[in-house]
């Protein structure tokens, strides 16, 4: 049963919680640019803007300085240890920590931390997933101070450890991780975006930022109900479960009234987060009972893949507070939505322009109208790569369904910039844009609400939404790290062809007109090429997905489909082109995203019978025998038992269709061994083997009685909050 324990008197134990003053909190719990302004020298200081600002290395004496200063601080925060913060290949956070004490000479110690300490860190390299590119007994590795990220403090109840973001890379130099990547992604967007920005008259730009901000989505349940789920705990999602007689189709949890609990728990994660800098904006439910989201402001999208990753160790680390435990699985539960995180992508200058702001009249904005081509571009030639950064075993589960985006790459414009697009395919050049307007409400105490030039798309997996790109396949559980780094990395190759033939018909001297003129003609070129990846209707219907294949977009509706995409030729070129991945290091992630998927699918089964023969088999079994034997004294006593024996045989029955389904996937599993090609046999028959044992499972829940019945509900777990 739920936890009866107040969730208020769980998180603080006196069952009052203080207001939260958000400007005196923010960025509490992180040596951001205000502490190192306070605490620096100002020459150190100046050193590491310029680092974090332009790139220029530090030295020894200033790493020096900015080591010390940050131990200072963080021994006041009450931080005993310090730990070097990185995201291997397996999506989420590692660390190690060390103490600050060093013993003296004198048997005493003292607290220490140099700019060695700072700079290089030297993990274990050997037990995370290398895809080939070190052996396993191969072990050093190295973390290295990534100073665009600022240091923060964790506190776990009265233990406080300082955390310093870090890129991890092998004793060889492969990246083993997902930050270096990215920073690699973002160095060449900027170098590609600089060199438009100066062939297009501004010349003022020092750099360019890819941005982002990502929406979370994620389940809450009881804590109780978890641990009596051994589905829950070890693969993250309900592999057992038939569908309550209410799910989602009543549409009122969606921006519902937040639940106490829930709420409660939503204001502690806020707090927790706003202390360690990250901008949270939105809260609300979610679409399917249980379900709920955050949303963060736009952030330099490396700073933004950090805190994406502490929220989701926030989230989940917080919810126990209260009796709840965070689920961040793509689909824990079948028959309701799953949960994305929706990528809200765009490019700022350091002069503090957006370059995908269309403005009032797009069609005269010759800026966004290039960064903007340049990014369809590169999703219509990449499409097969960006499918395959969001593939895996758990948002298969979601991708397609009526739910969440189809596997089809596809790009929603809207009424506005679809006719602007069109415009210069068709005549070279757009002479206007549909005006936004406007929209009445009928009723003279409401306001004329200003009214978008066009609708949203919420079937499309990469929409234009005001001024950015928003990729909503991204799915819940994942780093935000290698979609990014692709979409990073793709954009600079399109930048780069495009800028390659502005250049070309621009000559020595362009006058305003002539580069206009050219600036039309490059980019009605390339929209005419890309103009098939632009789809602005239903994304779920069958028709759409018959026209995607006349227009020759790819359909690649599982992981071990779209995996091939990260080592294609063109993902090769583009990724070496602009020194972002080698061809070794892609095909490391192609084979560790293949093992992880293998390795998802077969705890799922491992799990899926384990369950079906221990816990509903021995159920439906006692439910059998219950009713024997009541039909059996029923019939010493002479009275009729007839719908007792319907009942019984009906169990039976249901009995044996599980039992035929737990030899299937037996043998599944048993002639997976034997397969060249393990994720393909995952998906064509250990799957289906799985999905028939939980329809067998799911009849049984329906039939055997309620006090048998070995685990909780649907029905208890999505609704008792």
């Amino acid at each position: 049963m739920p936890s009866t324990l107040s969730p208020t008197l769980r998180m603080n134990g006196n069952g009052h919680h203080a207001p939260m003053d958000v400007e005196k909190i923010f960025g509490q719990n992180t040596f951001g640019l205000s502490e190192m302004k306070a605490r620096l020298p100002k020459s150190v200081y100046k050193h590491l803007l310029a680092t974090i600002q332009d790139g220029e290395p530090i030295n020894v004496e200033v790493a020096d300085a900015i080591a010390l200063a940050m131990k200072e601080w963080a021994v006041e925060h009450g931080a005993t240890h310090y730990t070097h913060w990185f995201q291997p290949l397996t999506g989420r956070t590692a660390e190690k920590h060390d103490s600050f004490i060093t013993p003296n000479e004198g048997g005493g110690a003292m607290a220490e931390f140099s700019g060695k300490n700072l700079f290089q860190g030297e993990p274990d390299a050997s037990s995370f997933p290398s895809g080939g590119l070190r052996a396993t007994f191969e072990a050093r590795g190295y973390t290295a101070y990534d100073p665009t990220s600022p240091a923060f403090i964790i506190k776990h109840n009265n233990v406080a450890t300082l955390c310093i973001p870090t890129a991890f890379a092998s004793w060889t130099g492969e990246a083993l991780d997902h930050k270096i990547p990215l920073l690699r992604s973002m160095e060449a967007l900027n170098k590609q975006a600089k060199r438009a920005l100066s062939l297009l008259g501004d010349a003022d730009v020092a750099r360019v930022t890819a941005t982002l901000g990502s929406e979370q989505e994620y389940f809450l349940i009881d804590e109780s109900f978890f641990l009596e789920r051994p589905d829950l705990l070890v693969a993250g999602r309900t592999l057992l479960g038939a569908a309550p007689p209410r799910g989602q189709e009543m549409d009122d949890h969606y921006f519902g009234t937040i639940p106490e609990r829930v709420m409660a728990f939503m204001n502690a994660v806020e707090e927790e987060l706003y202390k360690l800098g990250v901008p949270v904006a939105t809260r609300h439910n979610e679409v399917a009972p249980g379900q709920y989201e955050f949303a963060p402001i736009f952030e330099n999208a490396n700073v933004a893949a950090d805190h994406q990753q502490l929220m989701m160790m926030t989230l989940q680390r917080m919810a126990s507070r209260f009796g709840l435990v965070c689920l961040l699985h793509e689909k824990p539960f079948a028959g309701v939505n799953g949960s994305g995180k929706h990528c809200n992508f765009s490019m700022g200058t350091d002069t503090g322009m957006n370059l995908l702001e269309p403005g009032e009249t797009p069609h005269e904005n010759l800026l966004f109208l290039f960064f903007c081509t340049a990014v369809i571009q590169s999703v219509h030639r990449h499409q097969g790569l960006l499918r395959a950064t969001i593939a895996t075993a758990a948002n298969d589960h979601r991708l397609g369904a009526n739910e969440a985006p189809p596997a089809i790459l596809s790009i929603f414009l809207g009424d506005q910039l679809t006719d602007v697009f069109e415009q210069i395919a068709e005549h070279g050049k757009a002479a206007s844009s549909k005006a936004s307007g406007f929209l009445g409400l009928g009723t003279p105490v409401l306001p004329h609400l200003p009214r978008h030039a066009g609708d949203r798309n919420r079937t499309s997996p990469f929409a234009f939404t005001g001024n950015k790109f928003e990729f909503r396949a991204v799915g819940s559980s994942q780093s935000v790290s290698l979609p990014l780094t692709a979409l990073n990395t793709i954009t600079a190759e399109a930048i780069d062809d495009l800028s390659t033939k502005l250049e070309a018909k621009l000559g020595k001297k362009p006058n305003k007109q002539a580069l206009e003129n050219a600036v039309h003609d490059v980019i009605a070129d390339a929209i005419r090429a890309s103009k098939a990846i632009i789809f602005n209707g239903d994304g779920y219907s069958d028709a759409w997905h018959k026209e995607a294949e006349k227009r020759g977009l790819l359909n690649l509706k599982t992981t071990p489909d779209a995996l091939p995409q990260l080592t294609s030729a063109s993902t090769v070129e583009a990724f070496t082109t602009y020194d972002v991945l080698s061809e070794a290091e892609l095909e490391s992630r192609e084979e560790i995203l293949t093992e992880q998927y293998v390795m998802t699918v077969n705890i799922e089964a491992a799990t899926t019978e384990n369950m079906a023969q221990t816990m509903v088999l021995p159920a439906a079994v006692r439910y059998l025998s219950e009713l024997i034997d009541t039909a059996a004294r029923g019939n010493d006593l002479g009275l009729s038992f007839g719908g007792t024996l319907e009942t019984a045989r009906e169990v039976s029955a249901l009995i044996d269709d599980l039992k035929a389904a737990l030899g299937k996937l037996e043998k599944s599993r048993v002639a997976l061994h034997a397969s060249k090609n393990e994720a393909k046999t995952m998906k064509d028959k250990v799957l289906p083997a799985m999905s028939d044992v939980r329809a067998a499972c799911d009849a049984l829940e329906g039939v055997i009685a309620d006090d048998l019945w070995p685990l909780p509900s649907y029905r208890e777990m999505l609704f008792i909050k």
